[in-house]
């Protein structure tokens, strides 16, 4: 069994949208896939109406949240939030904060970089971003423009967190989004926890607070982690009980990383079904 548990679509900052994205899963030989899109459920309904015969279907959702670095200082971090109830109230309502912060960060980022006589139009990146804009939304922009030459350039230098125009937004603290979910019926998995080259680290031990809070799981297998991470993350995921995931972070062409370039273990994605409350699996 193939299982993908990491991807997004149109609906956020891929570029399939669900109907393709679940189709492509097929393409790729997956038998489970997951739509985990950033802070929204939008692609959901899309997905499910077209999932094809022999696939099946985890909804979820990459939550963006702030965490304590290996330094003290507030990081940002991933949360894949699985199964959960989206009617849930509370959740709702966080989810709707989440798209406004995106949407005021990439105005501001744009409307800075116009400022210094870049060739970008605010309002037209926010109106063609839509609701979950991001910065992948930013970068295509300057790939147009002739800016830079590749998205990838585009992150390295203008769009990087360490660059001037970046800007900050309140994402959700990571421990109240653990329990949120969980709330919803939802199973949690910190995205990409040692991913060095999206700057400074979430400390290991705020990942040991978060298991006695109820987390799910760690992403190990990503392409952002070096063997050596995703063996820690593996480690650590055995002395705190928590189950272990692998997956392509899948963008489709955003980033040239295929699905199914990493997959989760059977085993492990039956321990997250198994404490899912939420919503089921569907299957095509």
């Amino acid at each position: 069994m193939r299982i993908d548990l990491h991807t997004h679509s149109l609906a956020s900052d891929g570029t399939d949208t669900p109907a393709g994205l679940v189709r492509a899963a097929v393409e790729a030989g997956l038998d489970v896939v997951a739509l985990t899109d950033h802070d929204t459920t939008a692609g959901w309904d899309a997905a499910a109406d077209a999932l094809p015969a022999g696939l099946r279907l985890i909804r979820g959702m990459e939550m963006s949240c702030t965490g304590r670095g290996e330094d003290g200082r507030p990081v940002a971090v991933h949360l894949l939030a699985y199964l959960f109830d989206p009617r849930n109230e509370a959740f709702a309502v966080e989810r709707e904060r989440l798209r406004g912060e995106r949407v005021g960060r990439i105005r501001t980022m744009a409307e800075r970089m116009a400022a210094d006589g870049l060739p970008v139009d605010p309002e037209r990146i926010v109106t063609a971003a839509g609701p979950v804009a991001g910065r992948p939304h930013l970068a295509r922009a300057l790939v147009e423009a002739g800016v830079v030459p590749s998205i990838e350039a585009a992150f390295a230098d203008l769009l990087s967190s360490r660059g001037r125009y970046y800007v900050t937004k309140a994402d959700t603290p990571l421990s109240e989004a653990v329990r949120m979910v969980a709330d919803a019926g939802g199973v949690t998995v910190v995205a990409h926890a040692r991913a060095r080259s999206r700057g400074r680290l979430l400390a290991l031990d705020h990942i040991e607070e978060l298991a006695e809070l109820g987390l799910g799981g760690l992403e190990a297998d990503h392409p952002d982690h070096a063997p050596a991470d995703a063996q820690l993350m593996r480690d650590m995921a055995a002395k705190l009980d928590l189950f272990v995931t692998g997956s392509s972070d899948y963008h489709g062409g955003n980033k040239a990383v295929p699905l199914g370039r990493y997959t989760t273990d059977p085993e492990a994605f039956e321990a997250l079904t198994a404490r899912a409350t939420g919503v089921e699996v569907l299957e095509g």
